[in-house]
């Protein structure tokens, strides 16, 4: 029996840059059929690897090897042209055009003269996008379908090739669950065809889920490949940042302070009804519910985002209007949103500026901003968090994933809230960044304050929360102590059985 070839195969490769060896002699492959995970936290490597291997960044040292042929990649086209393929989690689509001419951008089919085939164009385009069961047309324009559409677009670029490797990086970053198991259908697919997936992702589930291995790379080096179904995420885990992760459930202690935050009866249009709850200060309340319930809408009101159509907010006791987020910081409310790329950071601004932005106006000497304040506010809170940057002057879309996010809750506890809100506090965060932001959870309501968890992981509302409240289509179906809750109840009451009357 003839032995397999890898389809694709890094050997040794290494790559510095000023002050930093980013890759030291790392070796990594993939077989055909095979779904091979890629971990480590931010900054361990992957994406300086896979920039290698793209064609982006050129290796100082090592070799790539496509079925045992030594390749050279000098830019991305000529990796796609030899069969490997990206599938980025930012989507590089020109929204105006259609699927078709967006699948073969760059790579048109013509006619004499240089006229597009366009009949050829629509016909091999609609081969691809039936083969991945997209549901809309090779003439559909591409602004207009969803995120996770859009996606399905991207992935038919890849097919246009006798592809070898697909590279999926966080690929279900912007997905819902519905979204994330079609997507798991079409890498079915492509194993089932002999294709070879590297999957990048920072949840773990999915990748014990659809991985047959897993490779860690930690500060650069590569730190052992383990095969997926004789493995467990604890070992996983201490692979990848050295030391194992308490994954223990949160257990209350002490005494509670007063309500900080009191919500009664509150309504906003069809995007929820009659909620109320209490958030006592030293408190964390996680909401935890399926796309839709409504959480992210709540939050949005108590920051001013949007207006209730019935209810009232309580803070301290007192009643509170708030029309806007300037109120709402005035309340003493704070809000770590959802998308930190989008909603919480000016990416091209320094790590001080963003840091600083809410309160440039208690800043300043005279008509200026004082430098010496917001520099004294970011030393600050980078001491506080431990966040990670070479000075306050690089750029925050240098940073780490758990990083950025760090920046953005300490741009918000720099207003010294009484509330904070958190939105997904660990979306698209590495595991060891992701535990560091579950003990500041904690430690922000050991020191007294009021604080939200919205979250669509159920391990983390879990770990982190002294109650959890369950929504259901807009409503809380159920409000949970530590203690009471579990799994089975928590599923149940998102999914709108066995409700009772909120705690």
């Amino acid at each position: 029996m003839t032995e397999r070839k890898p389809a694709l195969r890094l050997e040794n490769i290494v790559k510095t840059f000023p002050g930093v060896r980013a890759l030291n002699g790392v070796s990594f492959e993939v077989m055909p059929g095979e779904v091979h995970a890629l971990l480590g936290e931010n900054g361990a490597g992957k994406s300086t690897l896979m920039k290698v291997l793209g064609g982006v960044h050129q290796p100082d040292e090592g070799q790539i090897y496509i079925e045992e042929s030594p390749a050279v990649m000098t830019n991305p086209l000529e990796a796609k042209s030899k069969g490997v393929v990206f599938i980025h989690q930012e989507l590089s689509l020109a929204e105006e055009m259609t699927a078709a001419e967006n699948i073969y951008l760059g790579e048109l089919p013509r006619k004499r003269f240089g006229r597009v085939d366009w009949p050829r164009l629509r016909a091999d385009a609609g081969g691809i996008l039936d083969r991945l069961n997209c549901g809309f047309g090779p003439d559909q324009v591409v602004g207009e379908l969803s995120i996770a559409k859009q996606q399905m677009v991207e992935i038919a670029r890849a097919l246009t090739v006798d592809a070898k490797a697909v590279i999926f990086d966080e690929p279900t970053a912007s997905l819902t669950d519905a979204e994330k198991e079609v997507l798991f259908d079409i890498i079915r697919d492509l194993r089932a065809q002999g294709v070879g997936i590297v999957y990048i992702s920072h949840r773990m589930e999915e990748i014990f889920r659809i991985s047959d291995r897993i490779s860690v790379l930690r500060d650069g080096t590569y730190r052992g490949t383990l095969t997926t179904r004789e493995t467990d995420e604890e070992a996983v885990t201490k692979l990848m940042i050295g030391r194992s992760l308490d994954l223990s459930r949160h257990v209350s202690e002490g005494e509670l302070g007063e309500v900080a935050l009191e919500v009664q009866g509150l309504s906003c249009g069809n995007l929820y009804e009659d909620v109320s709850f209490k958030v006592h200060a030293g408190e964390v309340v996680g909401f935890y519910g399926l796309v839709g319930a409504g959480r992210t809408e709540i939050a949005e009101t108590l920051f001013g985002l949007r207006s209730p159509s019935a209810g009232r907010i309580l803070l301290k006791g007192e009643p509170a209007r708030i029309h806007s987020p300037v109120e709402a910081i005035a309340h003493g409310i704070s809000l770590v949103p959802e998308s930190r790329k989008e909603q919480g950071l000016v990416l091209g601004m320094n790590c001080r500026d963003n840091m600083t932005l809410p309160q440039v106006d208690d800043l300043t000497a005279g008509p200026f901003v004082s430098e010496g304040a917001e520099i004294a506010v970011f030393d600050q809170y980078r001491d506080r968090l431990q966040i990670k940057t070479p000075s306050w002057r690089q750029q925050v879309k240098n940073l780490s994933g758990g990083n950025q996010q760090k920046i953005v809750i300490g741009k918000w506890l720099s207003m010294r809230p009484d509330v904070l809100i958190v939105d997904e506090p660990t979306r698209g965060v590495d595991v060891g960044s992701k535990s560091e932001i579950h003990n500041l959870i904690r430690e922000l309501a050991g020191q007294g304050y009021a604080v939200i968890v919205i979250s669509s992981e159920m391990p983390e509302v879990l770990h982190v929360s002294d109650r959890v409240v369950a929504m259901y289509h807009g409503r809380i179906t159920r409000t949970f102590s530590a203690g009471e809750v579990n799994e089975d109840n928590l599923v149940q009451a998102i999914s709108g059985l066995g409700t009772e009357p909120v705690a």
